[in-house]
């Protein structure tokens, strides 16, 4: 019989690429993790993964075999939801990731819409960055997330996720009319690594030019201060510029940034999941969104 915590873990390897990033991940030593896959192919009865010095990548038979860890570890977050169900409503730690700005203008009223209906349960929030939500659900530290996707740049895969939408918004650039028309300024940008920061290269890309970035701020406050400034041009969705500061004129552009609801496959009937999701689109309604967005 394979067991369904080792094949978490040849998951996590076939996505991570090494022993010690699976280890970081769950909490174990290299070593640990290394006899959990080496136990793992014994009980398969064949090759699961190719070591080469200190590399280690998936055979053949591993790529079958996490190919059928995703259907079994999705129907194991059915069985629990199934269960949660029957023992009643909602209730206990519901760990919530959100970005920045979903957490400052859709948490609070969910939060409020979820609480109140559902005095059980006990929100549990952590602003994360949306590029290491995937992650953090697949090892269980978060339950449901707020993440976003953008236009130029497509959602990661991942086969043990689910998403559901919420809303759209429209995105606006600073100062000048048009991208094309910021060729030649400084950019301000979110980090290196982030969905914003690679929203803004590939949008000038798309314009025909490599932008100058001379500002990496994530905090979309500080990026409209940078801007009042005359510190450079930046692009930042409606929610954060609901009130810019004096003389930063905002131009709304072509393009949007959607909201979504991230879950683990298989854990979206789940009640505390489903409270949660609702209480989202019941607090969408009051968001100051562009009505064409």
């Amino acid at each position: 019989m394979l067991d369904p915590r080792k094949l978490h873990l040849l998951r996590e390897l076939s996505r991570r690429g090494t022993i010690a990033a699976v280890a970081e991940a769950v909490t174990f030593t290299p070593s640990a993790v290394s006899q959990q896959l080496s136990a793992l192919e014994r009980e398969a009865g064949v090759r699961l993964l190719e070591r080469t010095g200190r590399t280690v990548s998936l055979t053949a038979a591993g790529h079958v075999l996490v190919e059928h860890a995703h259907a079994v570890l999705e129907q194991l977050e059915r069985a629990s939801a199934a269960l949660a169900a029957a023992r009643g409503g909602p209730c206990g730690p519901l760990r919530i990731g959100a970005f920045p700005t979903a957490a400052r203008v859709l948490l609070p009223p969910a939060l409020t819409a979820l609480t109140g209906a559902h005095p059980g349960l006990v929100p549990m929030v952590s602003e994360i960055d949306p590029a290491d939500v995937s992650a953090a659900l697949r090892a269980g530290e978060l339950d449901v997330a707020l993440v976003h996707e953008y236009d130029f740049v497509p959602p990661p895969a991942d086969a043990s996720i689910e998403t559901e939408p919420l809303f759209r918004e429209a995105m606006y650039l600073t100062v000048r009319a048009s991208v094309a028309a910021a060729r030649d300024d400084a950019w301000i940008t979110n980090k290196p690594g982030t969905l914003c920061h690679a929203m803004t290269i590939r949008a000038c890309q798309a314009a025909g030019f490599e932008p100058d970035v001379r500002h990496h701020v994530d905090d979309f406050d500080t990026v409209l201060a940078f801007a009042a400034a005359g510190q450079g041009v930046a692009l930042v969705p409606r929610l954060a510029a609901t009130a810019p500061p004096p003389g930063v004129r905002l131009t709304r552009l072509p393009l949007a940034r959607r909201t979504l609801a991230a879950f683990r496959r298989g854990n979206g009937d789940h009640p505390a999941i489903r409270a949660a999701v609702t209480a989202f689109h019941t607090a969408v309604p009051h968001l100051p969104l562009d009505d064409s967005a």
